[in-house]
């Protein structure tokens, strides 16, 4: 009886080896396969086809990027959505060689030339492509903030707080973008009643842009700022004009954009009078983002407004920072603020810099 047993469970091993082995094998033969025009051999599953280059997630040596140009032949076994150049799109297996790619569509078989390839996607990549052409209003928002404190106790007591926040979400056709960043501190030496304020200034607003051809875009822009140290009891700045994206890739990019905005500032510097300045500016500037690396972004912001209604005068916003991912949603940021004007309230600086440091949090839905 205990020798039957054994036979049976022997049995019931080999066949669990076996079904092992033929889900490796199977897993072997399905995989996609790319032949590059130098004779190395990449196989794995290709995620997608954009531009100039194609992505594979290897069996070996994890997510690859190939020039498409340098690819002698292609071959996937599970479907992908493939875009030919006249924007066309077919469901299929594709396999090729000799400057060609044979789509296995549902409709019959096709042969087109490689070059007239402009897109292929696997399911996921599908998925997400279609979710940034038709998002929801709650879709692709990204939130970054921190709250940094720092003080200290003893013959000086000090207290600072500043709390950089930024919004953005970004789809295949426009780019929305909101920002506040603000910063309060006092101090009280040894001996003194009552603490005196050192700084208290606060920045925010939002933009929005649409693009109008592949490297054109149109922007709209609000800006609001006080600073009780520059005698700015509040600055409104409404804008627009056109932008140009001069390199977008993988890893970054870099735009510019010029237009015309209208500026209120109100003023109110004691002992002097309250006063209102309305002034037409004219304005150039650039955005740029990098990834330096799988955790690191920078990125960085430029603006000249030249005032239309008094020669000679203007303003100039300049921001930069970077993030540095230590989880999925704690980050280590740093993030710097500069506005300078040329013609301040009598007895202040033209000069205000914002700079923070410290962790964050960053939120993407």
């Amino acid at each position: 009886m205990k020798h039957g047993m054994r036979l049976k469970d022997m049995g019931r091993g080999a066949l669990k080896l076996l079904l092992g082995a033929l889900l490796v094998v199977g897993s072997a033969m399905a995989a996609d396969e790319i032949l590059m025009k130098n004779g190395d051999r990449v196989t794995g599953e290709i995620v997608k086809k954009d531009g100039d280059t194609l992505t594979v997630k290897s069996v070996h040596f994890g997510t690859i990027t190939l020039p498409w140009a340098e690819v002698a032949s292609v071959k996937s076994d599970t479907p992908l959505t493939v875009v030919l150049m006249d924007g066309e799109q077919l469901k299929a297996t594709v396999q090729g060689s000799d400057g060609n790619v044979q789509v296995a569509a549902p409709g019959g078989a096709r042969t087109v030339p490689q070059a007239e390839v402009a897109a292929m996607r696997n399911e996921a990549e599908q998925a997400a492509y279609e979710r940034f052409l038709r998002p929801g209003i709650l879709d692709l928002w990204t939130v970054t903030g921190s709250l940094n404190i720092a003080g200290a106790q003893g013959n000086a007591e000090t207290l600072t707080v500043t709390t950089p926040l930024t919004f953005a979400r970004v789809s295949n056709t426009s780019k929305t973008t909101a920002y506040f960043n603000a910063i309060r501190s006092s101090a009280r030496l040894q001996g003194q009643d009552g603490s005196e304020q050192t700084a208290e200034a606060v920045r925010g607003g939002w933009a929005y842009s649409r693009n109008l051809t592949k490297g054109i875009f149109a922007n709209a822009f609000n800006d609001y700022e006080y600073d009780k140290f520059q005698s700015l009891d509040l600055r409104i700045v409404l804008g627009g004009g056109l932008g140009y994206k001069v390199w977008a890739g993988e890893r970054g990019r870099l735009d510019l954009q010029g237009g015309g905005a209208w500026n209120r500032e109100k003023f109110d510097p004691a002992p002097d009078p309250v006063f209102v300045r309305n002034s037409a500016e004219a304005y150039w500037g650039n955005d740029f983002q990098y990834k330096l690396n799988s955790r690191t972004t920078i990125s960085q912001g430029f603006r000249m407004f030249n005032n239309l209604s008094e020669g000679g005068a203007y303003r100039v916003n300049f921001d930069a920072g970077a993030t540095t991912s230590l989880t999925k949603w704690l980050t280590w940021t740093v993030a710097l603020s500069n506005r300078y004007l040329s013609n301040p309230v009598p007895g202040r600086q033209s000069n205000d810099l914002l700079y923070t440091t410290g962790l964050g949090f960053t939120f993407s839905r």
